[in-house]
Protein backbone atom coordinates (compact mmCIF):
# COMPACT_ATOMS: atom_id res chain seq x y z
CA UNK A 1 0.00 0.00 0.00
CA UNK A 2 1.22 3.48 -0.91
CA UNK A 3 2.24 5.90 1.81
CA UNK A 4 0.43 9.23 1.74
CA UNK A 5 2.36 12.39 2.53
CA UNK A 6 0.72 15.76 3.13
CA UNK A 7 2.28 18.77 1.42
CA UNK A 8 1.30 22.41 1.66
CA UNK A 9 1.73 24.44 -1.51
CA UNK A 10 1.55 28.11 -2.35
CA UNK A 11 0.38 29.32 -5.75
CA UNK A 12 -0.77 32.51 -7.43
CA UNK A 13 -4.41 33.43 -6.89
CA UNK A 14 -5.31 32.89 -10.55
CA UNK A 15 -4.08 29.28 -10.44
CA UNK A 16 -5.82 28.67 -7.12
CA UNK A 17 -9.05 29.96 -8.68
CA UNK A 18 -8.70 27.51 -11.58
CA UNK A 19 -8.21 24.61 -9.16
CA UNK A 20 -11.17 25.67 -7.02
CA UNK A 21 -13.37 26.13 -10.09
CA UNK A 22 -12.53 22.60 -11.29
CA UNK A 23 -13.66 21.22 -7.93
CA UNK A 24 -16.74 23.45 -7.73
CA UNK A 25 -17.70 22.46 -11.27
CA UNK A 26 -17.65 18.80 -10.31
CA UNK A 27 -14.71 17.83 -12.49
CA UNK A 28 -12.76 16.75 -9.40
CA UNK A 29 -13.75 15.70 -5.89
CA UNK A 30 -11.02 17.73 -4.19
CA UNK A 31 -8.15 20.12 -4.74
CA UNK A 32 -5.79 17.24 -3.92
CA UNK A 33 -7.25 15.27 -6.82
CA UNK A 34 -6.59 18.20 -9.17
CA UNK A 35 -3.01 18.49 -7.98
CA UNK A 36 -2.37 14.74 -8.27
CA UNK A 37 -3.54 14.73 -11.88
CA UNK A 38 -1.51 17.84 -12.67
CA UNK A 39 1.60 16.23 -11.18
CA UNK A 40 1.03 12.98 -13.09
CA UNK A 41 0.79 15.01 -16.31
CA UNK A 42 3.94 16.96 -15.39
CA UNK A 43 5.79 13.74 -14.59
CA UNK A 44 4.89 12.28 -18.00
CA UNK A 45 5.84 15.49 -19.82
CA UNK A 46 9.15 15.60 -17.97
CA UNK A 47 9.91 11.96 -18.90
CA UNK A 48 9.19 12.69 -22.58
CA UNK A 49 11.37 15.79 -22.38
CA UNK A 50 14.22 13.76 -20.88
CA UNK A 51 13.87 11.18 -23.68
CA UNK A 52 14.04 14.00 -26.21
CA UNK A 53 17.18 15.41 -24.58
CA UNK A 54 18.79 11.95 -24.60
CA UNK A 55 17.99 11.51 -28.30
CA UNK A 56 19.38 14.97 -29.06
CA UNK A 57 22.54 14.23 -27.09
CA UNK A 58 23.00 10.98 -29.02
CA UNK A 59 22.52 12.79 -32.35
CA UNK A 60 25.08 15.42 -31.33
CA UNK A 61 27.58 12.74 -30.33
CA UNK A 62 27.07 10.93 -33.66
CA UNK A 63 27.51 14.19 -35.55
CA UNK A 64 30.70 15.02 -33.68
CA UNK A 65 32.03 11.51 -34.30
CA UNK A 66 31.24 11.84 -38.02
CA UNK A 67 33.00 15.21 -38.16
CA UNK A 68 36.05 13.83 -36.31
CA UNK A 69 36.19 10.90 -38.74
CA UNK A 70 35.97 13.23 -41.74
CA UNK A 71 32.48 12.09 -42.75
CA UNK A 72 31.22 15.56 -43.62
CA UNK A 73 29.85 17.18 -46.76
CA UNK A 74 29.65 20.72 -47.99
CA UNK A 75 26.14 22.08 -48.20
CA UNK A 76 24.30 25.09 -49.44
CA UNK A 77 22.00 26.90 -47.04
CA UNK A 78 19.68 27.75 -49.93
CA UNK A 79 19.51 24.07 -50.94
CA UNK A 80 18.84 23.07 -47.34
CA UNK A 81 15.99 25.59 -47.06
CA UNK A 82 14.50 24.44 -50.37
CA UNK A 83 14.69 20.81 -49.26
CA UNK A 84 13.01 21.71 -45.97
CA UNK A 85 10.21 23.56 -47.75
CA UNK A 86 9.71 20.60 -50.08
CA UNK A 87 9.55 18.20 -47.14
CA UNK A 88 7.10 20.47 -45.31
CA UNK A 89 4.88 20.79 -48.40
CA UNK A 90 4.78 17.00 -48.80
CA UNK A 91 3.59 16.64 -45.19
CA UNK A 92 0.88 19.30 -45.21
CA UNK A 93 -2.73 18.17 -45.77
CA UNK A 94 -3.19 20.72 -48.55
CA UNK A 95 0.07 19.77 -50.29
Amino acid sequence: MSTIERLTITMPADLAAVVKAAVAGGDYASTSEVMREALRDWKMKRALQQQGFAALQKAIELGLADAAAGRIEDFSVADLIAKGKQLLASRSPSG
